[in-house]
């Protein structure tokens, strides 16, 4: 039997209580990019919880390789160089769009923001259009 879909939903609930709890103790959206931004040039005061949730997110990927090592499992196929720019086009994006998908997606449409439901379409169209792309000149 196919679990898929209660692993998805279970995930998706424990994200939603977290940016929830988030919000609601610490007034604060869960925003990676912005938290690890603020931990890289921190605000006097504004360190300590940031190193937290990141040392949390860190750990949090330890333990769950620990529980169960195939959802470690590189299963990435693309070459080398292709990865890295991924991720350099992803680091510029959330610079270009002031912040990632877990902000403006998970937080922001949440809030119902419209800087965020418009970031989160362009991500999601770029997205879509370099997985276009890159099939069809055949690099991944």
């Amino acid at each position: 039997m196919n679990q898929d879909w209660i692993n998805a939903l279970f995930g998706g609930a424990l994200i939603g209580i977290a940016v929830s709890l988030m919000l609601f103790l610490n007034g604060r959206v869960t925003g990676i990019s912005g938290i690890i931004n603020g931990a890289i040039a921190p605000l006097k005061g504004d360190t300590l919880w940031r190193v937290l949730f990141i040392a949390g997110l860190l750990l949090g990927g330890v333990v769950m390789g620990q529980v169960n090592s195939k959802v470690c499992e590189n299963t990435i196929t693309a070459e080398v160089w292709t990865t890295i720019t991924a991720g350099l086009l992803v680091g510029f994006g959330t610079i270009l769009g002031s912040g990632c998908t877990s902000g403006h997606g998970v937080c922001g449409i949440s809030r119902m923001s419209p800087r965020s439901l418009v970031a989160t379409v362009v991500f999601m169209v770029a997205g879509i259009a370099a997985v276009f792309i890159f099939r069809k000149l055949g690099v991944y």
